[in-house]
């Protein structure tokens, strides 16, 4: 072995201390890039450790994305520029697992993901950025509606005992009409029900529900002939029957298309009415023929038969025709349908069949199974001699009458599709509308004298699925600037939803049925929803602009409501609400307390709210959800997502 020089000797302790030197300087700079809280470091860490891997499960954050009304270009160039946590698969996985408030887990916890990208102050939980708001320090309170209504139920505007009391008259259903508390408003939470679980999902749900959820027995008793619902265990079971199809909604549904086979359902009808629907079935059975139903009924003594509807998953809301009119626009419906529905339409002047005829379409049917219709007792003859005086008064021609095999009657008119009838009649009773009537707008507006037309510029749509996307010019604003919103609209969400909401969102959309949309617009969200096996109650609210008619053109379904008010459904109805651009005016006029305590009373445990908005609303409403112990996430900037637990106040 070569002896080292002297040289060689010399230089040892130099190299030495070099190196311990290098070692040291190296161990400071890591500690310094790992440890060092400024922003600076935090931002080059974040970029150390978020690069771009494939998950096993939806990824909770990306950071980039567009501003509304930006093109899809803009939205693919910030997506480049996006990146996901490396740890996402393992933290949604560990999650997933994790079951809260006796409920099950069936998609991964919000705030566990960690890492995720976030700018301008909203950061997600345990991503870093330092503006991650805290909750708010709120103290939320179980609502006690009082005497005769169930705290598990509570709807504010519909349970206002108070103003129910006061009323003069309840002859014209009053008492089961819109009666808002006024402030303060309502900011209390809804109890749910003991043994509450999730629903059963679609399509058994249609069959079949829990009873826990809808712990009611009444309607079991009070049909039991008739087919409507019995229990069976842990289940509600709802056999397809109704008061005037005791052998199935089925045959039903056949023997109207058989006696009238221009209906066409699915094609050339896609939207209908239901009045007085019970739990709904009809609706729900349509739904194989791809008719989409709106089904409404009031809450009354028939014990929770819209609860029951949504419950299992079936487009339903309460509603009732007594003095207002219902919140829809003029000529919405392809169809009104009425089966027992308990409305005697030639009352107070002819007032609740006028509101039939401004709802449905020119060309549109109104389809009546009522004992009228075929039985001769006095009684029914006198209602239905009064009903061929007013539906010949106002040009409504008889199509068919028949009954089935059971002896079970129908008759199907239809609304003229031209003026020429309500020209040529011999008296001009009821009258025509006109300006001198007042407002057309139908928002706790009291019931046309007149006949509502505007058959001059109408036609009918075009054949499902065409009439989706096609463009209509018969809507309040026809100019070509609507054209273009409604191009730009239906192109943002058919490429949100398919790009971000179904690949970035922590969404378990398998589990989703009922969606709201509570900002609407021109109806693109839910049209890109459309092949998802889900619906879409498409909210347009008073004071934006009166896209609603478009929405119904399209084959689609909605509401008229201010958000500063109760919605007109029962708690826990609906698994996604989805709110755009909506907060900054809103908040002008109510209090952002009282909105989420009305989110909070209309979703489900375990379900999710979306909100689509600025990064300063985002940052309002974020410590909000976050007293009610919703998970949260913000993803791309401007879509914050969150999601409900089982937590109550003082459990």
């Amino acid at each position: 072995m070569a002896v080292p020089t002297s040289d060689q000797r010399k230089r040892r302790p130099f190299l030495l201390s070099l190196s311990l030197f290098l070692l040291v300087s190296a161990l400071l700079a890591l500690a310094f890039l790992f440890l060092d809280p400024s922003a600076q470091s935090l931002s080059v860490l974040s970029s150390r450790l978020t690069a771009p891997t494939t998950t096993l499960a939806p990824p909770a954050v990306v950071a980039g994305g567009a501003e509304a009304g930006e093109s899809a270009d803009a939205t693919e160039k910030a997506e480049e520029t996006a990146s996901r946590p490396d740890d996402t698969a393992a933290a949604v996985n560990a999650d997933a697992a994790a079951g809260e408030g006796g409920g099950s887990s069936e998609s991964p916890r919000l705030d566990a993901d960690k890492g995720a990208a976030a700018t301008e102050g909203v950061a997600d939980d345990d991503g870093g950025g330092g503006g991650d708001e805290p909750a708010a320090k709120v103290r939320w309170e179980t609502c006690r509606p009082g005497r005769g209504v169930s705290s598990a139920d509570y709807i504010p505007c519909l349970d206002n005992m108070r103003a129910i009391k006061a009323l003069r008259s309840r002859r014209h259903m009053e008492h089961r009409e819109r009666h808002c508390p006024v402030a303060p408003r309502p900011r209390c939470l809804v109890r749910v029900p003991s043994g509450y679980r999730s629903p059963v999902p679609w399509p058994r749900s249609r069959d079949m529900i829990w009873y826990n959820n809808v712990p009611h027995p009444k309607l079991v008793e009070y049909k039991k002939d008739q087919n409507w619902v019995t229990k069976s265990g842990d289940y509600l079971v709802f056999p397809g029957g109704g008061t005037q199809f005791k052998t199935g909604v089925t045959r039903y549904i056949q023997f109207i298309e058989q006696i009238m086979p221009t209906i066409q359902w699915g094609t050339h009808t896609k939207t209908v009415l239901d009045v007085g629907c019970g739990v709904a079935s009809f609706g729900g059975y349509l739904l194989d023929r791809n008719v989409i139903t709106m089904s409404f009924a009031p809450k009354d003594e028939h014990e929770a038969q819209i609860q029951f509807a949504l419950e299992r998953g079936i487009p339903a809301f309460l509603a009732v025709i007594g003095t207002q009119k219902l919140p829809f626009p003029d000529e919405a419906f392809d169809v009104v349908h009425c089966a027992r529905c308990r409305v005697h339409w030639y009352a107070n002047g002819g007032k609740p069949l006028l509101e039939l005829n401004r709802v449905l379409r020119p060309g549109g049917y109104y389809i009546w199974s009522a004992t009228p219709v075929y039985r001769q007792e006095k009684r029914d003859q006198d209602d239905w001699n009064a009903m061929v005086k007013l539906t010949k008064s106002i040009c409504w021609r008889t199509v068919v009458k028949s009954e089935d095999s059971n002896g079970i009657g129908v008759v199907v008119y239809q609304k003229p599709a031209s003026n020429s009838c309500y020209l040529e009649r011999r008296t001009n009773e009821p009258p025509m509308c006109s300006k001198k009537d007042g407002p057309r707008f139908p928002w706790y507006a009291p019931l046309d004298t007149c006949i509502s037309s505007s058959i001059e510029k109408s036609s009918w749509p075009l054949p499902w699925p065409e009439r989706l996307n096609a463009r209509y010019l018969n809507v309040p604003d026809d100019s070509s600037s609507t054209d273009e919103k409604f191009d730009v609209d239906t192109k943002y969400w058919k490429h949100a939803i398919s790009e971000i909401y179904y690949n970035d969102f922590p969404v378990n959309w398998s589990s989703t049925r009922n969606v709201m949309d509570m900002n609407a617009g021109y109806g693109g969200f839910a049209a890109a929803l459309v092949d998802k096996p889900l619906w879409v109650m498409n909210v347009v609210p008073v004071g934006q602009p009166d896209t609603l008619p478009v929405i119904f053109n399209r084959g689609l379904i909605g509401v008229y409501h201010d958000w500063c008010e109760s919605f007109n459904t029962y708690p826990r109805t609906y698994d996604l609400l989805h709110m755009s651009y909506l907060l900054g005016s809103l908040t002008n006029r109510c209090d952002i307390m009282e909105v989420a305590a009305e989110i909070d009373r209309i979703l489900r445990p375990d379900r999710w709210f979306v909100l689509r908005d600025t990064t300063e609303m985002i940052k309002k409403m974020r410590p909000v959800l976050k007293s009610l112990h919703y998970e949260t996430v913000v993803v791309k900037q401007q879509f914050l997502v969150a999601k409900k637990g089982f937590w109550r106040s003082g459990k």
